[in-house]
């Protein structure tokens, strides 16, 4: 019986050291995911919106300044578009990448 015992008291802390691991390893995403989540939120916006009304103020000035057939406007919300869309999806992939790495770490 003192064999039976000695063996089933280290698979028992074995045990348990398993689980807290896990729920700290979940307590560490799950703080993770919402404060990042709303960050990244944030971030894919203001790199969107920023280029975006550069470029409509830029148009907005040459429309005036360099009047032409087609709207300057027009053009630079479109190029702003474009340029803030890139700027949202290279940060979102390296922030995507950075996850996957460090949950492959853990």
């Amino acid at each position: 019986m003192a064999k039976k015992e000695g063996n089933t008291a280290p698979n028992f802390v074995k045990k348990i050291g398993e689980k807290e691991r896990q729920k700290l390893k979940s307590l560490r995403k799950n703080k993770e995911s919402v404060w990042s989540g709303l960050g990244m939120f944030g971030m894919v916006g203001w790199s969107i919106a920023v280029p975006t009304l550069l470029g409509i103020m830029l148009g907005i000035w040459l429309d005036k300044s360099k009047p032409q057939s087609f709207s300057w406007t027009l053009t630079f919300l479109g190029v702003g578009l474009f340029i803030g869309c890139l700027i949202a999806w290279f940060w979102v992939s390296k922030e995507d990448k950075e996850m996957n790495k460090n949950n492959q770490d853990e």
